[in-house]
């Protein structure tokens, strides 16, 4: 005879992992985006084009994949900002990567829909 209340824990076991991988996966996404947003900001504010500007913006993704990206991200683009002399403090530097963050959650949700 089979225990049909294991079966049920095994099936919400599995929706549980499947949410987990699904919300891994949208924050991955979301940290992507937003990872360029923010290069593509920087890099106009570094007056970096063309072919420049895309080797920076895939200089700030490439730190978003280390271990401890948000900070790699948020402190590369401040040094290369500092280092550049561009007169920008560090809150508005802060409020420049919170709002590539939600245009991103935006821009995935957005993409979601269609």
């Amino acid at each position: 005879m089979v225990d049909s209340s294991n079966g049920g824990f095994n099936n919400r076991e599995k929706a549980y992992e499947a949410k987990y991988l699904h919300d891994e996966e949208l924050t991955f996404k979301i940290n992507a985006r937003r990872n360029r947003l923010f290069g593509l900001w920087a890099a106009e504010l570094l007056g970096y084009t063309g072919e420049k500007a895309d080797s920076y913006i895939d200089e700030v993704i490439v730190a978003g994949l280390q271990k401890s990206h948000t900070d790699t991200v948020f402190s590369k683009v401040l040094k290369d900002l500092k280092t550049a002399k561009v007169d920008m403090s560090e809150h508005r530097v802060q409020k420049a990567f919170e709002r590539c963050l939600e245009a991103a959650r935006a821009m995935l949700m957005q993409d979601k829909e269609e």
